[in-house]
C-alpha cells in the first residue's frame, strides 16, 4: 500500500506541474499569479486526499498487517511459489495457509474475506493435485475442505468426489474416511455412509468424535425410516423431504426513525448466532434491502459444515443494513435484534430501529 501511495503522490505532482506552469507563465512573477497558483495547488491536493478514500474500495479503517503477520507470511510464500512452481509441499502449505486465514475471517464474521481465502486455498490445492498427478491425499482432501467451506452443497458433488479419490489412495486414513462418510450421507447413500461410520467407530476415536459419529448414524437411521414411510405413503413425501431441516421464519421491517440512515442499494445482512457467544454466526445471509421482507433461515445454510442450529435452540438474530456494502458492521449501520427459538411455527418480527455505535 505504501508503494501505491508514493505513486499516487508522484502523479499528483505531475498534475500540479501541468496545471500550475501555464498559470505562472501567463501571470508572470506577480503576487496575484503566485496566489492563484497556491490556491489551485491546495484545491487539487486537498480534493484528491479527500475524495480518494471516499471513492476507493480500500478499507482505510482496517489496520495494516504487521510484517510477521499471517497474511504477510502467506503473501511471501505465494510470491516464492511464482518462481518455484513445482514445489509440491509449498503448494500444500499455501493451500492450508489460505484455509486458515479463511477460518479466521469466518470467526470474525468477515464473510467476503473468508470466501476469497477459501477460493485461493482451493486453487493452491488444485495446483498441488496437478503436480502429484492426482496421487496426493492431502491435496485432494484440502481441495474438498475448501470447496465445502465455500459451499456446503458441494459435499454431495465435487467436494465429495475429492474425498472419494483420497479414500481410494489411502482407505485407512481416518480424516478421509470421515469426510467420505459425510459425503455418502449427503448423497443419501445410507448403507455406504453407515458402513464408513461403523469403520470409524471400530478405530476407537476420541469421545467428541465418537459422539458426532453416533449422532450422525442416528440421523441416518431416522432418514432411512422416513424414506420407507414416504415410499409406503406417497402423500407424505413432501414432509419427509424436509425432515431434519430446522427453519427460523422472520418478518423484517425498517423503523421510520432510522429509514433515512439506510443507504439506497445497500445490502441487508441477516445472521443467527448463540446469544452471548463470540465467533462466527451459525447462519448468515446477504439479501436485497427491501421492507417489509419475509426471510427464512435454514439450519442447512450453516457457514461452516455441521455448525447449523437445531430445533428448540435459542438464537439471537440480527438484521443489519450494510451501508458500506460489506459484511463487517460499521458505525451508523441501521440494525435490529431479536431472540427466538429455532423450529417454531410462528414468524418472529424483527424491526431495524437502532444504529451501530
Amino acid at each position: 500500500m505504501s508503494g501505491f501511495i508514493f505513486i499516487a503522490a508522484l502523479m499528483t505532482l505531475v498534475v500540479l506541474g501541468a496545471v500550475l506552469f501555464p498559470l505562472l507563465r501567463r501571470g508572470g512573477d506577480t503576487p496575484a499569479a503566485w496566489r492563484s497558483a497556491g490556491i489551485t495547488a491546495l484545491v487539487i491536493v486537498a480534493g484528491a486526499a479527500a475524495l480518494y478514500p471516499l471513492w476507493s474500495k480500500w478499507d482505510w479503517a482496517r489496520p495494516m498487517p504487521a510484517a510477521d503477520s499471517p497474511e504477510n507470511m502467506v503473501v511471501r510464500l505465494a510470491r516464492r511459489l511464482q518462481t518455484e512452481q513445482d514445489d509440491l509441499q509449498g503448494w500444500l502449505l499455501l493451500g492450508k495457509s489460505y484455509s486458515t486465514l479463511g477460518e479466521m475471517g469466518a470467526e470474525q464474521g468477515l464473510l467476503d474475506y473468508a470466501q476469497q481465502q477459501f477460493s485461493w486455498s482451493a486453487r493452491a490445492y488444485q495446483r498441488a493435485d496437478l503436480l502429484s498427478n492426482g496421487k496426493n491425499r492431502d491435496a485432494l482432501i484440502g481441495l474438498g475442505e475448501a470447496l465445502v467451506a465455500m459451499n456446503r452443497d458441494s459435499l454431495g458433488g465435487r467436494a465429495g468426489q475429492q474425498f472419494e479419490k483420497a479414500l481410494v489412495l489411502d482407505p485407512d486414513y481416518v480424516k478421509g474416511l470421515l469426510y467420505a462418510a459425510f459425503a455418502a450421507a449427503e448423497r443419501k447413500d445410507v448403507p455406504l455412509a453407515r458402513t464408513r461410520f461403523q469403520r470409524l467407530l471400530e478405530r476407537d476415536p476420541p469421545q467428541a468424535l465418537r459422539s458426532l459419529i453416533e449422532e450422525q448414524m442416528k440421523v441416518l437411521e431416522g432418514n432411512a425410516a422416513m424414506a420407507a414411510m414416504a415410499a409406503a405413503q406417497p402423500s407424505a413425501k413432501a414432509t419427509a423431504a424436509t425432515a431434519g431441516v430446522v427453519t427460523v421464519s422472520l418478518h423484517i421491517t425498517l423503523a421510520p426513525a432510522v429509514a433515512a440512515k439506510a443507504k439506497a442499494g445497500a445490502p441487508l445482512f441477516v445472521k443467527a448466532g448463540v446469544p452471548g457467544q463470540r465467533g462466527p454466526p451459525l447462519v448468515a445471509k446477504k439479501l436485497e434491502s427491501k421492507f417489509p421482507q419475509d426471510v427464512e433461515l435454514l439450519s442447512t445454510d450453516a457457514m461452516l459444515a455441521g455448525n447449523g442450529f437445531t430445533a428448540g435452540q435459542e438464537l439471537e438474530i440480527e438484521a443489519r443494513v450494510g451501508n458500506g456494502g460489506g459484511a463487517i458492521s460499521a458505525s451508523g449501520d441501521p440494525f435490529g435484534v431479536v431472540r427466538v427459538k429455532a423450529g417454531t411455527k410462528d414468524r418472529a418480527s424483527i424491526e431495524i430501529n437502532q444504529l451501530k455505535p
